[in-house]
This record gives C-alpha cells, sequence and structure tokens, in this order.
C-alpha cells in the first residue's frame, strides 16, 4: 500500500484535465463589510475545474500524479465532497477506486445524493462500522479493511479529506497565488489540509483565518502535525475560530440557509452550505465585532459548490463576473505522472 510519498507531478497535477489555475481574485462590493471599512474578496476555488473542485484538487492533485495508474483508496462520510472529487477523479482519469464510508448502518439503504454520484463515478463503496472506521489510522485496523475489502496491495491510500503531507505542499500554492494580494485569508476547514498549507504559502506579514466546520477543538493540533510532517514544522500566521460550525458537520440551521440564499442573490453565486456559507457568515460576524480594522482587505476562499444532497439556490441570471472571468483563464496543462512507486 503506498501512502503517496512519492514527488509530485507539478502544481496541477496529473494532465489533460483542463484545470484552471490560479483561480480569480475579484472584489466583492458589500455594504455589510464595507460601512466597517473592509473590502471583501472572493478567491474563486469553485471554478478551478466543473468536477475537480476547489481545494479538494489542489489536495488531490499531488497524491494523484504519484498514483501512477494504480488503483486509489480513500475514506469519507455520507455527505463527504472529497469522496465526490476522488471519484470524480478517477473516472476522468481511468483509476479504480474504493471508498470507505462511515457507518455500516447505511449498507441497506437507498443511496443519499452524494453517495449516488460517487457510485455512478465508479466508485466502489465499503460501508464500515464507525467503531473500525474511527480506528483506520491503526495500521493494523487499515490493513484488515484493505484486506476484507479486496483492496491491491499496490493502491494509493488518500486519507480521509484528501490531507496528508503531499496535499499541505499542494495547498501552498493557494498562499502563493495570495501573496501580497489581502491581509487576511480565511477559509472553511474540515481536516485542517487547506489551511496549514495556505498559511505556509503566505507572506508572512498576511494571516490566514481558518473556520472550523466540526466540533471538537481538536484541529489546532492536526494543523500542527500537518505542518511538521509536510514542512518540518509550524510554518505562518493562521489562527482559527470556532465558534461556527452550527452544530458540527453537514448541520445547518435555517438562520445559515438563509444567509447562504442572501449572499449568494447579492453576489450572484451559489453558495455551499456545509463549508462556504459557515465562512462567510463567520466573516460578516467578525467584521461586526470588529475583529478586522478599517482598510483590511480580506479575501474568502470559495472551496466548492452546492453539493447533490443540498437544496437548489437562487442565483441571478448572468451575473457571476467571475464565472465569465474564468473562461478567460489559459487551462494548465499539467504534468504528467511520473510513474514512480
Amino acid at each position: 500500500m503506498s501512502t503517496g510519498t512519492e514527488p509530485p507531478g507539478g502544481p496541477a497535477g496529473p494532465g489533460g484535465l483542463g484545470v484552471r489555475l490560479p483561480s480569480p481574485l475579484l472584489p466583492a462590493e458589500d455594504e455589510r463589510f464595507g460601512r466597517h471599512g473592509v473590502r471583501l474578496l472572493l478567491k474563486r476555488d469553485d471554478l478551478i475545474h466543473p468536477e475537480l473542485i476547489g481545494n479538494k484538487w489542489r489536495k488531490l492533485a499531488p497524491n494523484l500524479a504519484g498514483a501512477a495508474g494504480r488503483a486509489l483508496v480513500t475514506f469519507g462520510g455520507a455527505y463527504s465532497s472529497h469522496l465526490r472529487a476522488t471519484a470524480a477523479a478517477g473516472r476522468l482519469l481511468g483509476l479504480s477506486v474504493t471508498g470507505f464510508v462511515r457507518g455500516d448502518e447505511l449498507a441497506g439503504r437507498p443511496l443519499n445524493p452524494s453517495l449516488a454520484r460517487c457510485a455512478a463515478d465508479g466508485m466502489r463503496l465499503v460501508f464500515t462500522d464507525r467503531a473500525r472506521y474511527r480506528a483506520k489510522d491503526d495500521p493494523e485496523v487499515l490493513a484488515a479493511l484493505l484486506r476484507e475489502a479486496g483492496v491491491a496491495p499496490d493502491a494509493v491510500l488518500v486519507p480521509e479529506g484528501g490531507s496528508n503531507a503531499r496535499a499541505v505542499r499542494g495547498c501552498a500554492a493557494l498562499g502563493a497565488e495570495l501573496r501580497g494580494r489581502a491581509d487576511v485569508v480565511a477559509v472553511a476547514c474540515g481536516t485542517g489540509g487547506t489551511l496549514a498549507g495556505l498559511a505556509a504559502g503566505l507572506d508572512p506579514e498576511q494571516r490566514a483565518l481558518g473556520i472550523p466546520v466540526l466540533r471538537g477543538g481538536f484541529l489546532g493540533g492536526a494543523i500542527r502535525a500537518l505542518q511538521e510532517e509536510a514542512f518540518g514544522g509550524v510554518r505562518g500566521r493562521w489562527s482559527l475560530d470556532e465558534r461556527f460550525h452550527f452544530g458540527g458537520y453537514a448541520r445547518t440551521t435555517p438562520e445559515l440557509l438563509e444567509f447562504a440564499e442572501d449572499f449568494g442573490a447579492r453576489h450572484g453565486m451559489a453558495v455551499e452550505r456545509l463549508y462556504v456559507a459557515k465562512m462567510l457568515y463567520a466573516l460578516l460576524a467578525l467584521t461586526e465585532e470588529g475583529a478586522f480594522p478599517p482598510g483590511t482587505a480580506l479575501a474568502a476562499v470559495i472551496t466548492g459548490t452546492p453539493g447533490p444532497e443540498q437544496p437548489p439556490v437562487t442565483v441571478p441570471p448572468a451575473t457571476d463576473k467571475a464565472a465569465e472571468a474564468a473562461k478567460r483563464i489559459t487551462p494548465i496543462e499539467a504534468t504528467k505522472p511520473t510513474g514512480r512507486r
């Protein structure tokens, strides 16, 4: 079993997929921020690729580059955007993909829209009891799970959420794209890999702000561990505000949904509910609390679009200037996989 430690194939990963980098950074005129002297910018990573979206592509690309045609295996919950992105990548690149899904009680039920998308893209779903899923980082438990599922011995293991050292180094490119362009850069956090890389790629005077979408208070330690593994030590100026998880992962409230609908209408974009909406809500709340001094340029990383399980979003027609800007970005012909094992 490979853990994907081979040298990556370059910042855009495996080639021929029409990935658009760097993603657009556009001003978002919003009087709710403007009245406090804060200039809001949207880093539209959701426009990188129609299926390999945002931070999922940035984290997957280095791991895919090391796969060299081998099968992939990964982990996620029933609504995991990481599972969907990995399944789509497998289909586009012609790779066999196995996804371990948390919760064996789901095995006898109809697939939700998110898992149905994974299955339609060719991912083999293996429903795993929650106790063993939690223990999957134990080498013996992992080996047993892979053996019982019949996973190929040389398959490439991509961790839950896609966050490992290679993914973190891939996300450093996001920070590099934003050097000198904002004072504070905010991103929603699940496993912490995107924030770990983002902070490392920014200039020293810039600050990265993470908004965890899970409860538990564990993420700070996880981010430090990821940076240690990727860079040999903690990098960049970063912090977390853990007040805006709205009850935990995949949980929302009517207030959050109303905010997402309103923000989308104001800015002509579909707002993803489980990560992006929580981050944007947090930024407005922090702005109103006076957390950002007047004159602050505040960049919000838009890491995804609404998944198949989320309710339809009303978007005013022909108002998304970022989508038009993305059409003018030349696709990068990514580096081919190295073939090393």
